[in-house]
């Protein structure tokens, strides 16, 4: 029986599809929302076997006490899930300073303090598995979401030195990649205003906003498939290192490899003459 520790466990996301797969497995779930109310009646069936938390991932005291508080009361964390996250819309030269401090703060600073509070059991146990939820956006950017993509541009690199360091004990580290999902992290964008310094990003900014409004509800992605997938690859013989999910985020994600390699073997030469 493992235990996990699962933070955004909003309903409807990411974060709950992992605690039903894993309550199906019988194993014991924490799970942090910033409003446990929302999960008063759907934690109810599995009695003491799950353990919800009030947590808001940047506040790193609240992350050591939560951590701590799933110790105790299930004796060691076996499977992290960062999953917590959100991005925010805007230019990369008119994006609002708060806005950009937020999406690092949450979307990567985040991810760092609760794999610190956890690998210290982790360590000690001689085992773990720690997934870190990026996106497709963290390995090919997406205009006006640049800031969001930088944060899981710097997970993905986080994710790669933190394997690793790790492997060492007995910890492994897996980086999931989801394309378009349909979890709720869609629907606050009606509401969200287009905060943009620079008038001239404007029409660019209310454009993709307006794309993500409009298919809201209709991503192709599952994650309760999603997630099945992320556990048929940790039980794999040889795990992978990362995982992409969904269809379109597998053909976006493929494409770009091809450029890049195409594009670098097609520099190979400038690149090689750069030698003493």
């Amino acid at each position: 029986m493992k235990t996990w520790f699962i933070t955004g466990g909003t309903p409807g996301g990411f974060g709950l599809a992992y605690a039903e797969a894993a309550l199906d497995e019988g194993d014991r779930v924490a799970v942090t929302v910033r409003r446990p109310a929302e999960l008063r009646e759907w934690a109810e069936p599995y009695g003491d076997r799950v353990l919800v938390l009030e947590l808001d991932v940047t506040n790193a005291q609240q992350v050591r006490a939560a951590v701590k508080a799933a110790e105790e009361r299930f004796g060691g964390i076996d499977v992290l899930v960062n999953n917590a996250g959100r991005g925010w819309f805007g230019s990369i030269e008119g994006a609002p300073d708060e806005t950009i401090r937020r999406t690092f703060d949450l979307n990567l600073f985040a991810v760092v303090d609760v794999v610190r509070a956890v690998l210290p059991g982790m360590r000690a146990r001689g085992g773990g598995w720690i997934m870190n939820m990026s996106s497709v956006a963290g390995l090919v950017s997406a205009q006006g979401f640049g800031y969001y993509s930088a944060a899981k541009f710097a997970v993905e690199g986080l994710s790669e030195t933190l394997r690793l360091e790790v492997e060492p004990f007995g910890v492994r580290v897996l980086v999931v990649e989801p394309g378009a999902t349909r979890t709720k992290a869609f629907t606050g964008f009606q509401d969200q205003p287009v905060n943009e310094v620079v008038d001239a990003y404007v029409p660019m900014v209310e454009s993709v906003k307006a794309a993500f409004v409009d298919h809201n509800g209709k991503q192709e992605g599952d994650p309760v498939r999603g997630v099945r997938a992320v556990i048929s690859a940790m039980n794999a013989p040889v795990p992978p290192r990362r995982i992409v999910l969904g269809n379109s985020g597998y053909d976006i994600v493929t494409a770009m490899h091809e450029n890049a390699l195409m594009e670098l073997r097609a520099n190979e030469k400038l690149s090689r003459s750069t030698d003493f």
